[in-house]
């Protein structure tokens, strides 16, 4: 799955630091615009607050480039529910979300960004795998296995196309709760991304669990993008431009790394 570059993507200069200056994309075109309240989970690698309230993450500090690139004053991230990040949007509570998958349903209520990443699927289980799961199919041919997912999370409508019965799933608000279900054995397996497994098992190493990836036979990797409400067509504009600069630079690059990402995984987007 590629990402093609816009027309308007700049890539005359060396792809180190974007060249683009505030206000040069942001500024004009933005006059009521001076922060951005930025929505995020509790899910790492891609945002987590730290011990003393800071918010780190791979979409965290994209976000935060992202607002220094458009000119805007200040970066306010806000932590939710992954149910509440829509109708914040629409409700005009934050200006726009950590990335989320792009699906037709969602594009509905929404606008999506362009690509931010492009992730496959992964299982968490109990150390060891103890029911040898190998992905969502082997879940459903265990009709006494219960899965676990995020309330609203695209992985519900995949366990369910890969013929996992809906009696098998149990929702869960957030992702330690879902992680917390698994490692009590109120449910065997929770269904997100591999990459927010790897980083929640790398915040929690005490946690008695392991990561089983999904192939790409049942699912294949998908893009991720920040979320805006609709009726904002130049901020999304001036978004997408900035995006096309940062998205694939050596910054980039060297900052996804700190979070696991390889450059085949930029590569995706690119």
């Amino acid at each position: 799955m590629g990402w093609k570059r816009s027309p308007s993507a700049s890539d005359g200069h060396k792809p180190g630091l974007p060249q683009t200056v505030p206000g040069e994309i942001g500024g004009a075109g933005l006059p009521d615009l001076t922060e951005l309240k930025f929505a995020f989970l509790e899910e790492p690698p891609f945002c987590f607050a730290g011990a003393l309230g800071e918010v780190s993450g791979c979409d965290v500090e994209l976000a935060r480039r992202l607002g220094d690139m458009l000119g805007l004053a200040s970066f306010k991230p806000i932590e939710t529910e992954f149910a509440e990040l829509l109708p914040g949007l629409v409700e005009g509570r934050w200006t726009m979300t950590t990335g989320l998958f792009v699906s037709e349903e969602r594009r509905q209520l929404v606008d999506f960004t362009r690509p931010i990443w492009a992730l496959q699927d992964g299982l968490l289980v109990a150390k060891h795998n103890p029911r040898g799961f190998r992905g969502y199919q082997s879940i459903a041919e265990d009709r006494t296995a219960l899965i676990g997912v995020i309330t609203d999370q695209v992985q519900h409508l995949t366990a369910l196309h890969n013929g996992i019965a809906p009696e098998q799933v149990r929702t869960f608000a957030t992702q330690a709760d879902a992680a917390d279900a698994v490692a009590s054995g109120a449910v065997h397996a929770y269904a997100s991304v591999a990459m927010a497994h790897r980083g929640y098992l790398t915040r929690r190493p005490d946690m008695p669990l392991g990561l089983v990836e999904v192939p790409p036979i049942e699912k294949q990797p998908s893009a991720g993008a920040f979320v805006i409400a609709k009726g904002n067509s130049a901020l999304l504009r001036r978004i997408d431009a900035c995006l096309d600069e940062l998205v694939g630079s050596d910054w980039h690059r060297r900052m996804m790394a700190r979070y696991g990402f390889s450059d085949s995984d930029i590569d995706r987007i690119v």
